[in-house]
């Protein structure tokens, strides 16, 4: 393609795929999109645009609002494709679980708790926990969720892996989810993004 270089782009036809069914073939699709990322060739969106009237999202990712960690970048995802929940250090409220409700209701396979290396909210949580501070206002609200993964070992990125292992563990509490799970028909994986060379690992 003319004027691509240095890096080619995808096919427009490439845009428009089944939906993936299964959470293994979601979460597939979301790894050849990391990988996509990883090399520089991201599909062309616009094109897929006409096809995204309809809402049949194959998975749910919950990330962290860190402007370095765009989930439809990093997965290479474009319309129609995923709905995206973030907050800091992806931090659970009542508006979050519930549209993570809603996405089940749409028949998702796949919710991905995404965390990442050097998360500000994380070491935040980390730096105060350990020193006994409360932290005022809102963030403290943050800092509050995350304390319980804090713990006295490891640093930032040790707390990191528990704290995404914990959001995990408390949206499949969530009724609906382990419904889903035990139906065989929806998968929550625990996801980390590495920033240095922006690939996901999957945790769990």
């Amino acid at each position: 393609m003319s004027g691509a270089a240095p890096h080619e782009i995808a096919s427009a036809e490439a845009v428009h795929t089944p939906r993936p069914g299964t959470p293994q073939e979601a979460w597939r699709a979301l790894v050849a999109g990391n990988e996509r990322f990883l090399a520089g060739q991201l599909l062309p969106y616009e094109a897929g645009r006409a096809h995204s009237r309809t809402q049949e999202p194959y998975a749910v990712v919950i990330g962290c609002l860190d402007s370095r960690v765009p989930p439809e970048l990093v997965f290479d995802q474009g319309f129609g494709s995923v709905c995206v929940l973030r907050s800091g250090g992806h931090v659970l409220d009542t508006a979050l679980l519930g549209s993570v409700e809603f996405t089940v209701g749409l028949g998702v396979p796949l919710i991905v708790v995404l965390g990442h290396q050097y998360c500000s909210a994380v070491l935040t949580a980390t730096n105060a926990t350990r020193a006994g501070e409360r932290v005022a206002g809102d963030l403290g609200f943050l800092v509050d969720q995350i304390a319980a993964s804090v713990g006295e070992e490891g640093g930032s990125e040790d707390v990191s892996r528990r704290h995404t292992l914990a959001t995990v563990k408390t949206i499949m509490e969530i009724p609906l989810v382990s419904d889903a799970w035990a139906s065989g028909r929806l998968e929550v994986v625990a996801a980390r993004y590495d920033v240095d060379s922006g690939r996901v690992e999957r945790l769990l």
